[in-house]
Parts: structure tokens; sequence; C-alpha cells
């Protein structure tokens, strides 16, 4: 599509126009920046070339929600697929929110005892929902332009969505403290990259937690809240830690040979991470002094969605099985073509005339 554009006063003009069709966009990726993007480039000599897609668009992701036990063993917990990402289950165990990833990035609510699937956002881009801790709201990140800020609103749809944040930074929760006072978040800046930050429910104040030159992520609150296990690469790979909270004076290593999205066991007996395939657990007291167990392995299986700065799964109330999303195992239809068209400008001039010569 094109559409005129008035340089000295910044503004378009005229009707947008289509130009050409078949080409190839990408859905289904994790960067809001990259979601539909048309694979094409110009040059400035006025050449176009671009993938040519007899479907134009790369079909949303068939995945499935499953449990898989500690033994690798799975279920699933609906027959019916969709985009799903990032699932968490509600407290009392009733509601699965999840978020969408694809055509549409929305949060969305599955109740496990209707089996109803419900939208909770209907425009912008909306991701990674976490429950509040009396599972009456779910606080997720959204935007429509700029960088996704932290945002809130009944499960329910029963009022609209406010707004927790305000920065120019993209930010994704992490966890939510189990008082409902703080929540722990990732935010992206550019001169110490990923960082995790603290979010005062109460009066919205963002304040820096772990913030050094590497990336630190995954941040989730011990039940007690008296630790945030976190992922961190200063070691020049991902592995976990644990912090105490809020007065940073012991970091503890978690994994020995990779690791992250850490997870609580919900007793807070146990921690589990992943790492490519894996998913690891480890056993661990948090009262009094923390001690931290040897890590052991309970299986090795591919096909499962897996995130790098937010946890991709959750725990049942029981810790003894995994919610996991199920990745679609369909291969979209190669592009195998490309289209270079020349003096191309040309052509854009006569589908949109500027009125200059």
């Amino acid at each position: 599509m094109a559409v005129g554009f008035d340089l000295t006063n910044l503004k378009v003009f005229g009707e947008p126009s289509p130009l050409l069709g078949n080409v190839m966009q990408a859905f289904s990726t994790w960067s809001p920046n990259n979601t539909g993007a048309g694979q094409f480039g110009i040059s400035k000599a006025g050449s176009l070339i671009y993938a040519y897609a007899a479907d134009g668009v790369i079909p949303d992701t068939q995945n499935l929600l499953v449990w898989v036990d500690q033994g690798g063993n799975e279920k699933p917990v609906t027959d019916k697929r969709y985009p799903y990402a990032f699932p968490r289950l509600s407290h009392d165990g009733r509601r699965i929110a999840y978020s969408t990833q694809g055509r549409e990035w929305q949060i969305r609510v599955y109740e496990l005892d209707r089996g109803t699937n419900s939208p909770l956002t209907r425009d912008g881009w909306a991701t990674v929902p976490i429950w509040d801790p009396k599972d009456t709201r779910l606080l997720f990140a959204w935007l429509k332009s700029v960088a996704p800020n932290l945002f809130q609103q009944p499960y329910d749809g029963s009022s609209p969505m406010g707004r927790l944040t305000t920065s120019e930074y993209y930010q994704l929760p992490g966890s939510w403290s189990s008082d409902g006072k703080t929540v722990a978040l990732v935010e992206y800046r550019p001169d110490t990259n990923a960082d995790i930050a603290l979010l005062d429910a109460s009066t919205g104040r963002v304040t820096p937690f772990l913030n050094s030159q590497f990336n630190e992520a995954c941040p989730e609150f011990s039940p007690n809240r008296r630790w945030i296990a976190y992922s961190c690469d200063e070691s020049k790979r991902r592995e976990v830690y644990v912090q105490d909270f809020p007065g940073k004076s012991k970091k503890i290593p978690i994994s020995t040979e990779g690791g992250q999205e850490p997870l609580w066991a919900r007793d807070g007996k146990q921690l589990f991470y992943r790492w490519q395939d894996q998913v690891w657990a480890v056993d661990v007291q948090t009262e009094g002094s923390f001690w931290v167990g040897k890590p052991r392995l309970l299986f090795n299986r591919p096909g499962y969605d897996r995130s790098g700065d937010i946890r991709a799964y959750d725990l049942d109330l029981n810790s003894q099985r995994f919610l996991m999303v199920k990745l679609d195992q369909r291969k979209p239809t190669p592009v195998t073509e490309m289209i270079l068209v020349q003096n191309w400008f040309e052509e854009l001039k006569r589908h949109v005339p500027t009125g200059k010569k």
C-alpha cells in the first residue's frame, strides 16, 4: 500500500492505494516490531524485490495446551488448537490466562470447568498475563505504539484496563508477590539491556532491582516473598540465580550447566528451571538460611514453547505437572520465488501521483 505524504507539513494526503499482492508477510514472531512485516525491499535507485507467496501470510500456529508430568508424560488440557503463549494458571486452579501469538496478540482466559475461551483484550498488542494474588485481575504488557507498558484489568472484562506504568522502555511482567504489593518486571534499556525492576502495585512507581551490563530476566518471587529467582548471562551463558529480597545481600547460584525460566514450587521447597529442551528441579529451603541441593534432570523432550526473558510455562496446584505449550509441528509452505521489479518508482508515481514534475 502507498499514500501521498507532504514533507513540509508532515501529513498524508489522498487515499491509500494498493500496489502489490502476494507479498510474504511474517507473523507469529516474538517482537511486536516484527509482527506483520512485509518481506520486501526497495533500493535507492528505485528497484523493488519481494518474496512471492501465493497464500500471502504464514498462518497462525495451532499449538496445544498440555500438562506434562515430571517424567515427561503429557496430557492435553483441551483439544482446542490455538496460538497459545505464556499460559498462567490462576491460584484457585480454575482458569488459564494466556496470550495469543500470531495475527493478533491478545489476552484470553480459558475456563477449565466450562471449557470456554474468552477474549479479555481486543485491540493493540497484549502479551504475558499474570494473575494478582486474589485471582481478580490480570496484569499484562500492552501497547498501541512505541513500547509496551504494564496494564491491569479484571479477568472477566467487567471494567476497562487501567495503566500502571508510563515508560519509554519496553516492559514485560514477571511475577506478582504473594502479598500483592510488588510486581517484578523485565525492562529493556539501551545501556544495560534486559534489567529487573520492581513495580509498587499501589502507586505505580518503578524502581531498579538488578540492572548490570548483563541480561537479567525471568524474575520470580518465592512464595514467602523473601527471595527472587532469575536468570543472568554474566558467565557467558544463562544461568539461574536466587537473590534475597529486598536486601540484595546474597546471590546464590542454582543451575550449573545452563538455566533459564526459573519457577518455584507452590510450597517453596523446590525450584524448577529449563535449559534448551530440558526441565530441571532442585530442592531448596527458603525459611531461615537459604539452602540449595543438587540439580537433577526431570526430562529432556523437544517440542515445547520456550522463552529467554519471561517463562513460557506454569505449574499445577500440586506442583507435580507443568502447564506447557506444545508447538505446532506443521511446516509452512516454503517460499521459493523472489521477484525483482526494476524502475518501480515510475509505477509508484502512477499509483500515487504527487502533483510534482
